[in-house]
Order: structure tokens, then sequence, then C-alpha cells
């Protein structure tokens, strides 16, 4: 029997309706679940397919489903780097009519998994230390934006990878908040927030013995922190330069978009001894990923797209082509395209495309490196398929498996 619920929608899918909502998502049949890795929460999670996508229902309180829907999607509006909001639904009650809670459903983010998951085995510093940029790059565009967490922490965040490096997502934001700008108090408040959730996380990892014997959690929540000040200063500090050096400002810009960030532009003023003060205006991060996206139409990380524009630009060189448009056409369709076209469709699930060819380059340069010669991409894809992915694991989320199934 179908009891009436009220459910606020930015997908219109009357699947939604035939869902067993008079149940608590505790005891929901395993017909309806998908068994996928999941973070530490304090809220009931499950994983539901609808058609071809799969959703996250998060039970909660409606007041506070309804705010994080709100603010979820205002965070898809400005194109920050979280999950997306699909639905409320609220006025559940069991067949009895006793009350339950309200569910918030966001879409599962594919090839993402939650900090525990990447770690099934112990974690080496290395990882960690990926795994921190990350969150901290994370934390920073978040402040830039404006956007107070109120509980930052590992938990709460998915990641991504991001042609060796980790692009990390928002995956909670019931405690967050959305201003013009932060206070320095206000950032400050969520540092230490982090290096709390951090700190507890890490002693977590270590008594499970997933964290290598030469990482401590004491380190690793300050570690954290550090990198997110270093961060912070390379983008906002004020910096004095002579007025015979005005490269240098072209050298700043530079910098910034090195490490992903946009210039608006830029603030200058006068100071003593003829030298004056520039800051400039970060106003997003994301450079290479739309520029790539711009050129070619695809949608990458931060670093994949910075690996991929680099193949591009060196094949417009080789090629002699001076058309911007005309050379990124070509190495879409002559390049990129060819390489995943090459990958068995059995091993599609290993890594989604644009990682895939960030790893194929970098593998075929360390061949090169390894022969003394440019191996070609032909000889590069084929190693990389039979010497590596075929032994990596499926990352991608894998629709239709039955929860018993996996356990």
């Amino acid at each position: 029997m179908l009891v009436p619920v009220r459910i606020t929608s930015a997908l219109v899918d009357p699947a939604l309706l035939d869902l067993p909502w008079s149940t608590p998502l505790e005891e929901w049949p395993a017909q309806h679940l998908v068994a996928l890795p999941q973070g530490i929460s304090r809220h009931i999670v499950r994983f539901v397919r609808l058609g071809d996508y799969v959703y996250a229902f998060k039970e909660t309180r409606e007041r506070i489903a309804e705010r994080e829907y709100d603010l979820l999607r205002s965070l898809e509006r400005i194109d920050f780097p979280s999950v997306e909001a699909v639905a409320v639904v609220a006025d559940r009650q069991t067949e009895d009519g006793e009350p339950l809670e309200s569910v918030l459903i966001t879409r599962h983010l594919q090839f993402s998994l939650p900090y525990r998951a990447l770690f099934s085995h112990t974690l080496r510093p290395e990882t960690m230390s990926r795994l921190l940029d990350a969150l901290a790059a994370l934390i920073v565009r978040m402040h830039l934006t404006g956007f107070f967490w109120g509980d930052c922490s590992l938990s709460n965040t998915l990641f991504r990878r991001d042609a060796g490096a980790f692009a990390a997502y928002l995956v909670d934001a019931e405690t967050g908040a959305l201003h013009n700008s932060l206070s320095n108090g206000q950032r400050g408040e969520d540092l230490e927030i982090a290096r709390v959730n951090i700190f507890g996380e890490a002693l977590d990892l270590q008594a499970a013995g997933l964290l290598h014997e030469s990482i401590d959690p004491e380190v690793v929540c300050e570690e954290v922190v550090q990198r997110y000040e270093r961060l912070w200063h390379e983008i906002t500090y004020e910096q004095a330069i002579e007025r015979e050096a005005r490269h240098d400002i072209e050298g700043r810009i530079r910098r910034l978009n090195e490490l992903g960030f946009d210039v608006a532009e830029v603030a200058m003023s006068s100071i003593d001894g003829g030298r004056f003060l520039v800051r400039p205006k970060v106003v997003d991060a994301g450079y290479h990923t739309r520029r790539l996206l711009r050129l070619t139409g695809l949608d990458a990380e931060e670093n994949q797209a910075r690996k991929l524009l680099n193949d591009l630009d060196a094949y417009r060189a080789e090629s002699d082509l001076s058309d911007e448009q005309q050379a990124a056409h070509r190495w879409l369709t002559e390049v990129f395209e060819p390489v995943v076209r090459a990958v068995p469709a059995h091993l599609r699930r290993k890594l989604e495309p644009q990682e895939l060819f960030a790893q194929i380059i970098e593998h075929k340069w360390l061949l090169s490196e390894q022969a003394g010669r440019d191996v070609g991409m032909r000889h590069a894809v084929q190693s990389y398929l039979t010497d590596v992915l075929v032994h990596r694991p499926d990352e991608q989320a894998v629709l239709g498996v039955e929860v018993d199934s996996l356990t």
C-alpha cells in the first residue's frame, strides 16, 4: 500500500513514489539497495538505484534536510565541488500512522570513495599527503566562496582520483552556511573543527591498523591546517613590487593559474620608495578545467585537465597548428578518443576516461625514459592495459549489485 508523502525534488522521476517510504530507511529491503563504500555518518544512509543512476538517501529531521537541500542547490549554482541535491521526502509515516524522519536524496558521485574505502590496506604516508592536499584545497576554495562548513572532516568528504592526486568533494553540508565572505574568526573556527575531527579520524585508522606506523595522528591534524595556511597565503597575500619589475605581476598570476585558480582583477596601490602593492582577486578554482572544457568539451578534474592540456599543447606544436580550436578538435578525435576506444569493454569500469588518459600519458613518459626514446602512444596504451589497468580494482559505481551478494 502506498502511503502519501511530500516530495520536493529537482528531479522529475515518478519512480520516487514507488519506494517504501512507510518503512524506516534502516529496514528497507535489499531489492531497492546498492552496496557501495560508505563513510562514517551519524545518520542512517542507504544507496538506491533509480534508472541509470545511484542516489544516497539520508534520514534526518525535516528542517535539517530542507536546509541542506537548499544549501547544496546554492553550491551547485556556483559550481562548487559538492554532491548534487536531488530531493527531500517529508511527511513520512508508517502504515500505523507513526511519524518517520524525512529523507534527503543526493546523487552519488561516480568514481568517488570515502576516505576509509581508499585505505582498505595500510595507509601509506604519500597517500595521506595527497589526501590532505585535496582536503586543504577544498577548504580554501570553500572559504574563498564564502562557505562556512562547520564540520570539516575526512568523513564528510568524497575523493576522486585526479592524475596522481585526489580531488575532494563536500558530501555533508547540514552544518554549513553560505555568506558573501568569511571573517578570519570564521575561517579559524572551521580550521579548529577540522583539526579536532581529523585527529579523531586518524586515531580511528590507527586503531584499525590502517595507518602506517610512521604517521602520527597529531602531526596529521596539524599538517592539514599548515597546508591550508600556505595555500591561503599564496592566494591572498599582498606583494610589494618595484615599478621596474612589473613582469612580476604576470608571474604571480601564472603561479595562481598553475595552482588552479582564476584571477578576475588585480588591485594595486602605491607605497613609499616608488613601489606598489599588488593583490590579485582570485575568483574561483578550476582554471585548467574550464580551459579544457571550452576547447574540447571534456569535463575533468583540475590535475587531469592540466595533463590533458599539456598533451594537447604538445600535439599543437608538433602539428604546427596556429589555430587553438582546430588543434583541440584534431587532438580530441585523433589522440584522446582513439585511446579511450582502445580500452576493452570489461576494463572500462576501472577508471573514468579522463583519469585513464592522464595515467597513460604518465605511463608513456616512464616507458620512454626507460627506453631512452619516445615509445609512441600505441605501445604505451597496450603496455598500460596489460601491465597496469587489468590489475586495478573497479572504481565506478556498480549498478544493480545486490547487497546480500557483497556481505
